[in-house]
């Protein structure tokens, strides 16, 4: 089984687009390309695909992802590797407004979890789940189940601690996906464990499509509270979750976050008026 795949700084999604196709669209912010998709065409062009047994990589990129991605080389070439990547926060699309080439809305992983499963049900398809806090997949699993009867969650799977330096337990994620044969693996570990554990181990399922969901788990079992949509709305949802994990997240919400937002938003401004001004 290969396990690194090679990496493809623009993957054909991005290259000599077709005049005709919806996809031909993206939007750059600091160097990243994001496709300009709502939801609902997320979700079609993921069905899509595996209707034609062609499997992929979704990263759903939020602030403190593109963050890392900017300020580590070796990420960026991690996450450039990917086959589509969608802006998940609203600080994404208010800088995209700010230069002059909006997109349409946030893409979260936190939703697509619960509508992109809709989706899978209504064709009888298939979900694995890996990561998580300990029984939390299990938990989601269950709640997914309930809500979409024709669901076939084919399998769950939480690894131990410290699993990434472990090649026994990552080939044995690999055999157990493989073996699963799901339509759609949520890897719920966190960035950038998670899109480093699907590089790894996405060639056991080529025909499947893999995402990184963070703390979505959590959020489908109730075990953490998702902020209200009109937070989520205003740019609100991070201090709700720091509310929530003060001493986890107040490095990341109060002193990481904020600065390199002010510099995003300030930076695409003078984007869209350079733009502007031409």
């Amino acid at each position: 089984m290969q396990q690194n795949p090679t990496v493809v700084n623009r993957p054909a999604l991005y290259e000599q687009p077709d005049p005709s196709d919806p996809w031909r669209h993206a939007v750059e912010l600091c160097r990243v390309s994001l496709l300009s998709v709502d939801e609902a065409t997320c979700i079609d062009r993921i069905i899509q695909a595996l209707s034609q047994n062609e499997g992929g990589w979704c990263v759903t990129v939020n602030l403190e992802i593109l963050r890392q991605i900017t300020q580590d080389k070796a990420l960026y070439e991690l996450v450039q590797g990917s086959t589509m990547r969608v802006a998940d926060g609203i600080t994404l699309v208010w800088a995209s407004q700010l230069q002059g080439t909006p997109l349409p809305e946030r893409v979260c992983g936190s939703n697509l979890i619960f509508n992109l499963t809709a989706a899978l049900a209504q064709q009888g398809r298939s979900i694995f789940l890996l990561g998580g806090n300990p029984g939390t997949a299990e938990r989601a699993a269950a709640v997914l189940q309930q809500n979409n009867p024709n669901l076939r969650v084919v399998g769950t799977f939480c690894p131990s601690f410290g699993f990434e330096d472990d090649p026994a337990q990552i080939q044995e994620m690999a055999t157990m996906i493989q073996q699963a044969n799901p339509d759609v693996i949520y890897v719920a570990l966190g960035f950038p464990k998670s899109e480093k554990l699907i590089t790894q181990i996405r060639s056991a399922c080529p025909q499947s499509w893999w995402m990184g969901v963070g703390i979505s788990f959590s959020y489908v079992s109730g075990e953490v509270e998702r902020a209200p949509q009109w937070a989520q709305d205003v740019g609100l949802e991070s201090l709700y979750r720091l509310l929530q994990e003060p001493r986890r997240l107040a490095k990341r919400y109060l002193l990481v976050g904020p600065p390199f937002a002010a510099k995003l938003l300030l930076t695409s401004c003078f984007r869209g008026m350079w733009q502007s001004s031409k």
